[in-house]
């Protein structure tokens, strides 16, 4: 009975690990293809996130399963990941957007636009006045 559920626990990490690796993969094809820096933001900040969160899922159950050790370092990583990478892919798509970085040529709306109508920056109004 307890192969039964060696071979189970060994398969649900081995899923895990492959379903990351095949997130992260698919994530770096996203940054590779996709045409702007908004739809790459994205790319890099969802799919990279969940793939790194596969990761170190497997290997915190890995460690507290076979090793009978729970990892706080792990469950610290998982964490931060899941706080600075939605954040940061935030952050710079909002600063691109704000220093008017042009959005793919077939986006049908600007969201934004009507909301921040005059406070995006404006460089050459901001070179003429030095």
């Amino acid at each position: 009975m307890m192969e039964i559920v060696k071979v189970a626990a060994e398969t649900a990490i081995g899923l895990l690990v492959l379903l990351g690796a095949l997130l992260s993969a698919l994530s770096a094809f996203g940054l590779i293809r996709l045409p702007d820096v908004y739809l790459r933001a994205h790319a890099a900040t969802k799919s990279m996130t969940l793939g790194v969160f596969c990761v170190l899922s497997a290997t915190f159950f890995y460690f507290w399963y076979f090793d009978n050790y729970i990892s706080a370092r792990l469950l610290l990583g998982i964490l931060f990941v899941f706080i600075t990478a939605p954040v940061a892919g935030h952050l710079n798509g909002r600063a691109a957007y704000r220093t008017d970085v042009p959005l793919w040529e077939q986006s049908v709306q600007d969201e934004l636009e009507p909301l921040l109508k005059g406070k995006k920056v404006n460089h050459e109004a901001k070179d003429m006045m030095e």
